[in-house]
Order: structure tokens, then sequence, then C-alpha cells
């Protein structure tokens, strides 16, 4: 892919997102996906805690997650990797872990 369609990706991504926010030096990372019936339903971080979707949701926009954004479908918000060259990273790419 050449660089012009990879920047117009990166743009395309980050516009789907609703907040982007600033995260702590402290922040935690994403390392796994709680879910339910095929649908992420919470987060484990690094720590090795585990937290709701609309916990993960919270701690993100308070700065304590980090290369996260927060995004919306219908009424729901949910967190989505900040887009970059790499999937590896990205939060589909995670292993389910059980809550």
């Amino acid at each position: 892919m050449n660089t012009e369609k990879k920047e117009a990706g990166a743009r395309l991504a980050y516009a789907a997102l609703d907040e982007i926010p600033q995260a702590k030096a402290d922040a935690k990372e994403i390392v796994g996906l709680v879910k339910s019936g095929g649908r992420i339903s919470g987060y484990q971080l690094s720590d090795g805690n585990t937290v709701s979707k609309e916990e993960g949701v919270a701690m993100a926009k308070a700065g304590e997650i980090q290369g996260v954004g927060v995004a919306h479908r219908k009424d729901t918000e949910y967190l989505k990797a900040l887009p970059d060259d790499q999937e590896n990273n990205n939060l589909s790419s995670l292993p389910t872990v059980k809550g």
C-alpha cells in the first residue's frame, strides 16, 4: 500500500473516533478481551485487572488506558485502538480471556 493510501486510511480511522483521550504516564494497556456471546464485554489490563466495557471507556477518558480512542455505535460507547501501521496491536488481534 502506498503512503498516500495509508495516510488516508489513518485519517478515516481517526475520524471514526469520538474522543482521543490523553493517556497519563502510568496508563495501562489492554492485553486481552472479555467476550460474552461473541461480543466484547470487558477488557483485561496490563496490571492483570479485568474491567467491564463501560469501566474501560471511563478509564480511557480519564487517561488511565493508553493507545485507545472512544467511539460509539448507537447509544453504546466502546474503545478502539488508535490507528498505526501495526496490525498486532489492534484490539481485535488480542486474545480472549475469562472475566
